[in-house]
């Protein structure tokens, strides 16, 4: 029971703190008594942040429509011949830093929000893509047979046996993306696109370290907060089958 009540109040707690500027004011000047200017007075940070958990949310439902998608398609007899060709162009995006994928998509899209996204989905959709792979691929042939056996459509094996069987595996993959995205995005303050990225990067032009800590500190504890979420979905939706099947 523990379990479940006391990190949704920590993270709760730590966010309350760091989203309002009475309670974080004396946490930053007891961190940084040397720093004359603690609060980023320009934006309220709890903007900054719906904006954050805006551009990760919309990138990351993207990613995985995206990657679940290939990856069923290539692990269909039709596309197989396309597995290694659409592995080795994911893996291309994803050696492109997250930088330079915004500077070429910004004379194409323009400053703001879609760049961000487009720049986040590339950095992001291997690890679904591959653990869509991997998922497909470890379902024994067998199970596969015997559902076509029983009168299934391909459609039918899909949904109702293939997808279920790897979704603990995707399932991992995403968990993965979206944590990379919650770091990730805070580039979008470069490109005008808001988040938790604009304190870090006027920390830096400014030399505050107060800045920096807010803005890295909200991120890093979104990210946190995120996985512990993703874990208790895991534990709810697999844990039971997995029980069953000891």
């Amino acid at each position: 029971m523990k379990r479940l009540i006391v990190p949704p109040l920590l993270f709760g707690l730590a966010f309350v703190v760091l989203l309002n500027a009475e309670l974080l004011e004396p946490l930053l000047r007891t961190l940084f008594p040397n720093v004359r200017e603690i609060l980023y007075a320009r934006i309220p940070l709890i903007d900054l942040f719906r904006e954050h958990v805006m551009m990760v949310l919309v990138s990351s439902v993207t990613a995985t429509v995206i990657g679940v998608s290939l990856g069923v398609i290539v692990t269909r007899p039709p596309g197989r011949d396309f597995l290694t060709v659409v592995q080795g162009l994911s893996s291309f995006a994803q050696t492109f830093p997250p930088v330079a994928v915004l500077a070429l998509a910004v004379p194409a899209v323009g400053f703001g929000f879609r760049p961000t996204i487009i720049a986040l989905v590339a950095y992001s959709v291997l690890p679904i893509l591959n653990n869509t792979i991997a998922g497909m691929e470890a379902i024994p042939r067998e199970l596969t047979e015997a559902s076509r056996g029983i009168g299934m459509t391909p459609l039918q094996v899909l949904f109702l046996s293939e997808l279920p069987l790897s979704a603990r595996v995707i399932a991992a993959g995403i968990r993965t993306s979206v944590i990379i995205n919650v770091g990730t995005a805070t580039i979008g303050a470069v490109v005008g696109a808001g988040g938790l990225g604009v304190v870090i990067v006027a920390g830096l032009v400014r030399d505050n370290i107060a800045f920096v800590f807010s803005g890295a500190a909200a991120a890093a504890v979104l990210a946190l907060a995120f996985d512990w979420l993703f874990g208790r979905l895991e534990t709810l939706f697999f844990a039971p089958r997995a029980r069953v099947s000891r």
